[in-house]
């Protein structure tokens, strides 16, 4: 056979992502080599370990025939000695290998959890509406562990039970080869039992996973929404989801642990009968054939000894099964392909003007009917253009393409003449703020959330900002001022507050195209017109697209574009499409008539 089919077979052997040996595999040769000395470090001591426990079953021949046979106490001292020295070098091989395989797995899931973050953060909005975040959360911590437990699962397995097993082995061997068979007959009972229970601790496992995802949505639900859970009387009904997400993950884990456990009576009664037989054996053969009690005793002493890293090695796989569930479930999000991806030659995004124009657009999702069909429209640069019209019209995907959260898929949407697929998304970013109406404030001070918009911006910007926003007197009201803590959801902020810091934000980033995304349609009268001051100010000399349903956000608009099923319908300014009696005037009476 050549090299190269030789290559090929092992190729083919471990290829078939659905097999445990690809996930195996992979992992290995994406971590291993980069922990390659360390892992090096960790089997020296683990071998110190195998041949320290070994060497303490050989040493009990000399230790029984030179008290029981020799009488001689000079070697007893000597053997006493030698006993010593064996367990306090297995004591510290022990420790050394213990912490080096924890900081090496320490190491793993920080570097695992990273990647699936980068790899997270790098792909298009529709990933996050294929996975729910608590999905993602809870992928980026088991998954994670999982990879860790999986490769110190091998590396202890092979680095410590199976070194140890083959030196006691050895022993037993060398002591007596007969008694060694009796022992070994054991063996293909244990692995036949063993492959019967793999395949079903694979499925209990993946189906954990799944109610591990329930109960952090259950949880996560409940700690956003615990207002409406109790207003509307809700409590019950969210504790019986969590109650059967709970017991989801407790049914599953009782039977995986079940099935894990089955091996142990099994390796008890194997061991116990394979014990009994070496007994009997070598009874026969100590007081008949003249053999030496410390040979007898050695051989048992390596037998028991062994019995530990066998029973390890004999649920390995079982245990291995339950953790490359969450392997396999983070690969599958790691191989996910990125939507979106710069061009190799992508050049970075000049803005002057800002003018940004949708040349004969069209978009869908997936394989959905076509949200946007032909569409052609131009933002003006430097003036404010409002897109309305009835939900589910297309306005928020318009606005989405501009910051290329997705990817036409006819036409192309233009800034100053370059097509946006040109140019770095990083420099995209940079030209563009964005103010919604689920204002987002990240967990730090207020401070911290306004630098955020430009993360060089000194204090004097940030408090200028807030000046121009008018948030800074509510917040010089604070009792910390501007580093007052930010709580989760900014639960300790009023909406219209969490609104002009959000603007704050945006006006120290200084970009040239402004976003605003229905940001005032969920506030009352007196917050909206502040929050409309300070809308004003940001729009100024700025390039302003506006989505709103509320008159006063956009009667000023210097054009409104009427939107309807992905199509531009009307356009103009607000006398002239209310005098025109189409669709904005309809909706223009509607909201009066509200």
């Amino acid at each position: 056979m050549t090299a190269t089919s030789l290559r090929d077979k092992w190729h083919r052997y471990f290829s078939n992502p659905e097999t445990s040996r690809y996930l195996i595999h992979r992992l290995l040769s994406e971590n291993f080599r980069v922990y390659a000395k360390r892992y090096a470090f960790a089997f020296f001591f683990m071998g110190l370990v195998a041949a320290s426990t070994a060497l303490s079953a050989w040493i009990m021949r000399d230790v029984i025939n030179e008290i029981f046979v020799s009488k001689d106490f000079d070697r007893v001292v000597m053997v006493s000695l030698v006993v010593m020295a064996i367990y306090m070098t297995k004591g510290f091989a022990t420790f050394m290998q213990t912490t080096t395989m924890a900081r090496i797995g320490n190491a793993i899931v920080a570097e695992m959890q990273r990647k699936l973050y980068r790899h997270f953060m790098a792909q298009g909005a529709d990933f996050f509406e294929d996975y729910p975040s608590s999905e993602l959360i809870t992928r980026i911590g088991h998954n994670a562990a999982a990879a860790r437990a999986v490769m110190d699962l091998l590396v202890t397995s092979f680095g410590r039970d199976l070194l140890s097993l083959i030196g006691l082995v050895a022993v037993m061997v060398i002591q007596n080869p007969t008694m060694s068979l009796i022992a070994f007959v054991i063996a293909p009972i244990a692995i036949f039992v063993v492959a019967k229970l793999i395949k079903r601790v694979r499925s209990i496992a993946k189906d954990q996973f799944v109610s591990m995802t329930q109960t952090t949505k259950t949880m996560q639900e409940s700690a956003q929404g615990f207002r409406i859970i109790r207003t509307f009387g809700l409590a019950d009904i969210m504790a019986g989801r969590m109650n059967e997400a709970i017991e989801g993950v407790e049914r599953r884990a009782n039977k995986i642990a079940n099935l894990s456990a089955r091996t142990s009576p099994l390796m008890e009664t194997l061991g116990g009968i394979a014990f009994a037989l070496v007994i009997l054996y070598c009874g026969w053969q100590t007081i008949l054939g003249g053999q030496t009690p410390g040979e007898f005793i050695a051989f048992l002493t390596a037998l028991l000894l062994a019995y530990d890293p066998a029973k390890r090695l004999s649920r390995l796989q079982v245990n291995l099964e339950n953790h490359l569930v969450g392997v396999r479930l983070m690969y599958e999000v790691i191989d996910r392909p990125t939507r979106l991806v710069e061009k190799p030659d992508a050049k970075p995004l000049g803005v002057s003007e800002g003018k940004v124009k949708f040349d004969h657009v069209a978009f869908s999702y997936g394989k959905d009917k076509a949200v946007i069909s032909d569409l052609s429209l131009t933002l003006e640069g430097s003036k404010t253009t409002a897109l309305v019209g009835p939900s589910g019209g297309g306005k928020s995907t318009i606005m989405a393409l501009v910051q290329r959260f997705h990817d036409v898929t006819g036409g192309a949407v233009r800034i100053d003449g370059t097509d946006i697929r040109d140019c770095t998304l990083a420099s995209l970013n940079d030209h563009i703020a964005l103010v919604t109406q689920d204002t987002v404030l990240f967990s730090g001070t207020i401070r911290d959330n306004i630098r955020f918009g430009r993360l060089d911006a000194t204090d004097a910007e940030i408090e200028q900002a807030a000046k121009n926003a008018f948030a800074h007197d509510f917040i010089m009201a604070l009792p910390d001022g501007y580093e007052t803590s930010v709580s989760e959801n900014a639960s300790n902020f009023s909406g219209g507050q969490k609104q002009r810091i959000a603007i704050a934000r945006a006006m120290v980033k200084n970009a040239q195209i402004v976003l605003l995304d229905e940001a005032t349609s969920a506030l009352d009268s007196e917050s909206e017109a502040k929050v409309q001051a300070a809308f004003d100010r940001l729009s100024e000399g700025r390039t302003t697209l506006v989505i709103a349903h509320r008159l006063s956000t956009i009667r000023n608009a210097h054009k409104i574009c009427v939107i309807k099923d992905g199509e531009l319908v009307e356009e103009g300014s607000h006398a002239d499409l209310h005098a025109k009696g189409g669709l904005y005037a309809n909706l223009v009476k509607l909201q009066i008539e509200k």
